[in-house]
């Protein structure tokens, strides 16, 4: 067995494929993770929404707390992602990535929404503040017209303590 013309070829077409494969599967892997945490973040931006809405600031932080690890794992799956694709095209220029496009165009289209999601959470964080900044401008201290008792030149008078 394989001691026939051609075995050695064979083998390493063999071996090639079997990698291929592999680079190809763990590719296609890392992209579907990606886009899990693409569809984790499309969550978190709607609960984000909802705090803003509400003016539960708790939960507006604890949300932005959650948005903020989950961008921090997609560009750290990013940072893998680019050099494994690089490094697939490179070994095998000839073999076709169609297995993983549409992943890829599912990614994009995930991206697209987060970000016009994140844009319109800014909107009505943007809104929502400039409403309390107007409701403290129109805030008035009761205490502010009433005088104070170490005011100098107040109305002091000689108090008589004879007699």
């Amino acid at each position: 067995m394989g001691n026939y013309p051609g075995a050695a070829a064979e083998r390493g077409d063999t071996e090639g494929l079997q990698q291929r494969v592999a680079v190809l599967r763990r590719f296609r892997e890392l992209l579907a993770q990606q886009r899990e945490k693409f569809e984790r973040y499309l969550v978190i931006l709607d609960h984000e929404r909802t705090d803003i809405e509400s003016g539960d600031v708790d939960r507006l932080v604890a949300h932005v707390d959650l948005e903020s690890q989950i961008v921090s794992e997609i560009f750290t799956f990013q940072k893998v992602i680019d050099p494994l694709e690089d490094l697939y095209r490179a070994a095998y220029p000839s073999a076709g990535v169609e297995d993983v496009s549409s992943i890829k165009s599912a990614l994009l289209g995930l991206r697209t929404e987060v970000s016009a999601r994140n844009a319109e959470n800014r909107r009505l964080l943007k809104q929502r503040m400039e409403l309390l900044r107007g409701e403290i401008a129109g805030f008035r201290n009761p205490l502010a017209s009433r005088k104070s008792v170490y005011a100098s030149g107040g109305e002091g008078g000689l108090l008589n303590i004879e007699g």
